[in-house]
């Protein structure tokens, strides 16, 4: 694959994103699209316009808001990186950026793209966008749980069998969650082999394998498996 000489950078928000190429002559043009499956198309098109189909895309990693134009381009174009914003956040700092707009950050992330070239993303596989799915799930019902709690050891009588009632409903759907990951792990042999590894290593449980599972990638987690196997 030869190397690209055309950056885009690409600033991820909620209904829209912001783009920025950057050519071999340093010269920027800046565009927004809807962040819709139209939206995608219509930027597809103006990479060609722009004879950068074959550009390195590069964008932050955005959860939710930016997974699914991540995965379209992928289908196009095998050069797309998804950033930790945090490492674009310090690269502006060395550039001593000031200007905080969705189009000077798409520039910026350009920029960070053609110094940097960060390594190629690589899609997360259905089952574990599934899994991501349900764990944090279950982290934001353990989350709510807590928050009754609080609320139950300082409310007044009158509060207190409300409290209690959706206490009683957050501890069902906590159950039915828990067994909707450990279904989900064991109906998947390549996790739930690794979950068999996991659980071996002292100090782990469950919950923390489902979470290991979920979030460290794979390369990450052969490393992790190894040490389990091995020290």
């Amino acid at each position: 694959m030869t190397t690209p000489t055309t950056y885009v950078g690409i600033d991820i928000a909620k209904a829209k994103f912001d783009v920025a190429l950057l050519n071999p002559l340093g010269k920027y043009r800046s565009k927004v699209y809807a962040n819709t499956p139209e939206g995608y198309n219509q930027f597809l098109t103006w990479l060609q316009k722009h004879e950068a189909l074959d550009a390195h895309l590069c964008m932050e990693t955005t959860g939710a808001y930016g997974r699914g134009l991540a995965r379209f381009l992928t289908q196009q174009n095998p050069l797309v990186s998804v950033v930790n914003p945090a490492q674009i956040h310090a690269f502006g700092k060395t550039e001593l950026v000031r200007a905080k707009t969705d189009k000077a950050d798409a520039r910026l992330i350009a920029r960070y793209c053609q110094m940097h070239r960060p390594a190629h993303w690589v899609p997360l596989t259905d089952e574990i966008v599934t899994l991501q799915a349900l764990v944090q799930r279950l982290d934001d019902l353990l989350g709510l749980h807590n928050m009754e709690n609080n609320r139950l050891e300082t409310a007044e009588a009158a509060a207190q069998p409300s409290i209690e009632a959706v206490l009683v409903t957050i501890n069902q759907q906590v159950d039915a969650v828990r067994r909707q990951i450990q279904e989900h792990i064991d109906d998947h042999p390549d996790l739930k082999s690794q979950k068999k590894l996991l659980l071996s290593i002292p100090g782990i449980g469950d919950n923390t394998t489902a979470t290991l599972l979920a979030f460290i990638n794979p390369f990450e987690r052969f490393h992790l498996l190894r040490l389990s196997l091995f020290e």
